[in-house]
């Protein structure tokens, strides 16, 4: 079996593609063969940050690049888990799959970065299941020696392949590899996105962290206590990028504006939900835009593509946000009738008639900080080792974060003689 495992990691891995953050990264002929497929190509065409170019320039890196990234990430990743011990219980098939599986996690994600999440559509994940079982991606799956099933089901944990007792505990293994605190795709992504915005805040010691890993089949993966530091640096570094770059106000305000106009396309009908899975940018775009002649707050979209973006109105803090009930517009199905009563009550103070399209509660989704990693030599959870990252760290993380935003148009903003009273006439709000 060990044999087998390294043939199936290291054999005919002989077509090298040239990453600007790692070197080559090296490809079978037939996993190359899936990097020029229809679907896998799609991803060349979305910027893996979406509107974070509007504020760092440099950012313009893809989920392609990204995911050749995780690919590689994953191969050193099991290579470094089989030479302690993960061996044992992995299979050539299992292997493959896996990589396959890692190379293709993306193949279903939503264009323009995070801008569709919240809408009532499939989870990327399940969509990229259904790519992977797909004409002609099934295929070529199956011919780098890869189970497409297996492989699909990695991706979308609603899969439940039809196998026996070893198969599943190899699958929820490799599950677990793909999401968690250590995963290929953060490491990639933390990496990746700090170097091409030109930020210091995300870089990771990928060897050092590697060498601290001890592979455990139900939990994934375990750290030694040598190994803390690198997890703690990890979560702090997922905070600031948070902080600094994901939800940076610029790009709330473009997600959000593109968010606002696709839900009441959704709503309305003028967009069918199926028309967005297989976009790119460019062609979420080139949809809003044809699509505004039937419904007008698609032209937030050319907004958007053109850089007019909505300007902060408000900031309000997760605490005051608990005070001022904002539970009911954290739905996002509810937040269109909180924008038009507060364009209405903005329009009372002001004596301005304010438009319900030009104001946008922005309410950031939730997000999570994974520490449930166990320190073996320690016998105990990573939360309860680390002096710097605990359960109180994780929820100031969070409130720091959690910032709920009110967006206007820059004309309307003009227009208006802003003297606090946002904040005042979100506090009235019930439904």
């Amino acid at each position: 079996m060990r044999t087998s495992i390294y043939e199936a990691l290291n054999r005919a891995f002989t077509s090298p593609v040239r990453d600007s953050l790692w070197g080559h990264v090296y490809l079978t002929p037939e996993l190359e063969a899936v990097v020029r497929s229809a679907p896998f190509m799609r991803l060349h065409r979305i910027f893996q940050l979406g509107p974070v170019y509007c504020v760092y320039p440099g950012a313009t890196h893809t989920r392609a690049a990204h995911s050749l990234g995780v690919f590689h990430l994953a191969r050193r990743l099991i290579l470094a888990l089989a030479e302690q011990g993960a061996d044992e219980w992995l299979t050539p098939v299992g292997v493959r799959s896996f990589l396959a599986a890692t190379l293709l996690h993306d193949a279903g994600h939503f264009p323009y970065a995070h801008s569709l999440k919240e809408l009532p559509l499939e989870d990327h994940e399940a969509l990229a299941g259904k790519i992977i079982l797909s004409s002609p991606m099934k295929d070529l799956v199956a011919q780098s020696g890869a189970d497409p099933y297996f492989a699909a089901a990695i991706v979308d944990a609603g899969l439940n392949p039809e196998s026996g007792a070893d198969s599943d505990h190899e699958l929820v293994f490799y599950r677990k590899l793909l999401s968690g605190c250590l995963d290929p795709d953060k490491l990639d992504y933390l990496n990746r996105d700090a170097r091409y915005a030109g930020v210091p805040y995300g870089a990771q010691d990928v060897d050092f962290i590697f060498s601290r890993l001890i592979p455990n089949r139900e939990r994934g993966v375990d750290i030694d206590s040598r190994g803390i530091p690198g997890v703690e640096s990890i979560l702090f570094s997922k905070y600031l990028m948070y902080k600094a770059v994901y939800w940076h106000r610029s790009v709330r305000s473009a997600t959000s504006m593109i968010k606002k106009a696709l839900i009441a396309a959704l709503e309305k009908r003028v967009i069918a939900k199926e028309e967005l899975y297989d976009l790119d940018d460019q062609g979420l775009f080139a949809l809003m835009s044809a699509r505004s002649r039937m419904l007008p707050i698609l032209s937030l979209g050319e907004k958007v593509k053109n850089g007019c973006l909505y300007e902060t109105a408000a900031e309000i803090p997760f605490d005051e946000c608990e005070q001022a009930g904002s539970a009911g517009y954290v739905d996002i199905a509810k937040r269109s009738a909180y924008e038009e009563r507060l364009a209405e009550a903005l329009g009372k103070t002001s004596g301005v008639s304010i438009a319900a399209d030009d104001v946008i509660i922005d309410a950031p989704e939730p997000i999570s900080f994974e520490t449930g990693l166990y320190v073996t030599d320690e016998r105990r959870s990573f939360s309860k080792s680390s002096a710097l990252v605990n359960e109180e760290t994780i929820r100031s993380f969070k409130e720091k974060l959690q910032i709920q935003r009110i967006f206007i148009d820059q004309s309307s903003k003009k227009r208006i003689k802003h003297n606090g009273t946002f904040l005042d006439i979100l506090h009235t709000f019930t439904l």
